[in-house]
């Protein structure tokens, strides 16, 4: 806070060769296949109905993609049903649940416009009037494939109140693995903003897709992502079973600057200072030096143990801790918080001897932790240690032109 189908596409392709499919019964609640077989294949027949008249029942002809009963259709396969003859007056496409799948109708042919979900059951109905006058309903089902790994995802941070720097992401549980499935996702997402916001959506890796706005938000703007992913291919044989919507509020403006070299933390909002308060960064060295670069506030925990172990230190080796810490403010995945650390108020505001933290005095700590949220731009210079994008929350590691460049898209 998250598989390229394999050969059966084109044998599910075969089973779901067009069938020709014409209503076989006299009025508009009639059903019934006609042509259909159990194995999905194509065929047509010409039902007949006796009358008064004794006149022979023209039923419209129906050419249904995939067949009746066909089985493993991949998700992105469109359903498509065509009138061969006579009228196509309307196409339900519905789950087991009964989730309809959306669809146009261009001349006499009806197209899903949505994609189907992985491992499902679905039917159609149709109802046709004939050349015959008559109008008549009829049935069929066909399910799709059951892929190896259903894929997952979310957006971050919904419907939560987040800082001015806090970019719209969609974090996937494991790897859209080609540059192809990620364009198709990209083109699929939309975000929504009151007021209207300039941004991009770019990928920060191959798990993370985020949309930031040209500069930091106007406080107060509103957010919506929608993302209809359902029957997206992220890898091989990984499918993506479920749609994802959700919203986000931008808080008030509040910019902290953390200077490494001069020792000093200010905080200001609407570009007056608010606070300033002295600090000791990362002792110098490769795996400790505090990095320089725009972080975001990732999140807040009030006590938390910190262990070296966690970043690849481990016990017994040179710069191994486990220390116990309070009013943690988390800006990277790499292990640098904001926290309190009496045992060096000695050393805030003069030098750095840190493990690689911001280590603030207790009572400042707890300002800062109670005043930031998810989303603050924390914005770090001093040390030739540069932080890198992935490390955190670094969509603001990029000029807005580099960060276009991260599209699928470019």
């Amino acid at each position: 806070m998250s598989r390229g189908a394999k050969g059966g596409r084109w044998a599910a392709y075969g089973a779901a060769a067009g069938l020709l499919l014409a209503g076989c019964t006299s009025g508009a609640e009639g059903t019934g296949t006609a042509g259909a077989t159990g194995s999905g294949t194509s065929g047509s027949t010409d039902g007949q109905t006796s009358s008064t008249t004794s006149a022979p029942a023209r039923p419209a002809r129906l050419k249904l993609s995939p067949a009746d009963g066909a089985r493993d259709v991949m998700p992105d396969q469109p359903v498509t049903v065509q009138a061969m003859t006579g009228q196509l007056d309307g196409v339900t496409v519905r789950t087991a649940g009964g989730s309809a799948v959306e669809g146009r109708v261009t001349g006499s042919q009806w197209k899903s416009t949505g994609r189907l979900a992985p491992g499902s059951r679905y039917s159609v109905t149709t109802r046709s009037t004939g050349p015959d006058g008559v109008e008549r309903t009829s049935r069929s089902t066909f399910r799709t494939h059951e892929p190896a790994v259903t894929a997952t995802y979310g957006m971050v941070y919904d419907g939560q109140t987040v800082g001015v720097a806090m970019p719209v992401s969609l974090q996937f549980d494991s790897a859209v693995t080609s540059a192809r499935y990620r364009r198709a996702i990209e083109k699929a997402v939309t975000v929504t903003t009151s007021p209207r916001t300039q941004g991009s959506w770019g990928w920060l890796d191959d798990r993370q897709l985020m949309w930031r706005p040209k500069s930091f938000w106007k406080p107060g703007t509103t957010v919506t992502l929608d993302a209809p992913l359902t029957g997206f291919q992220t890898g091989e044989d990984k499918w993506v079973g479920s749609d994802v919507s959700g919203t986000m509020t931008i808080g008030r403006e509040q910019l902290t600057t953390v200077d490494i070299a001069k020792h000093r933390l200010r905080v200001t909002r609407g570009g007056e200072t608010v606070r300033s308060f002295p600090v000791s960064s990362g002792k110098p060295g490769p795996q400790t030096e505090t990095r320089s670069g725009m972080k975001v506030v990732i999140g807040k925990q009030a006590e938390m143990t910190m262990d070296s172990e966690t970043i690849g230190i481990h016990k017994g080796e040179p710069g191994y801790y486990k220390i116990d810490t309070d009013w943690n403010v988390r800006v990277t995945w790499t292990g640098e918080f904001l926290h309190s650390a009496p045992w060096s108020v000695g050393a805030q505001g003069s030098s750095n001897v840190s493990h690689g933290c911001v280590n603030l005095a207790p009572a400042a700590a707890r300002w800062m932790y109670e005043s930031s949220i998810p989303g603050d731009p924390v914005d770090f210079t001093g040390s030739s240690r540069e932080f890198q994008p992935t490390e955190g929350i670094g969509v603001w590691q990029y000029d807005y032109a580099g960060w276009q460049e991260q599209s699928a898209l470019r």
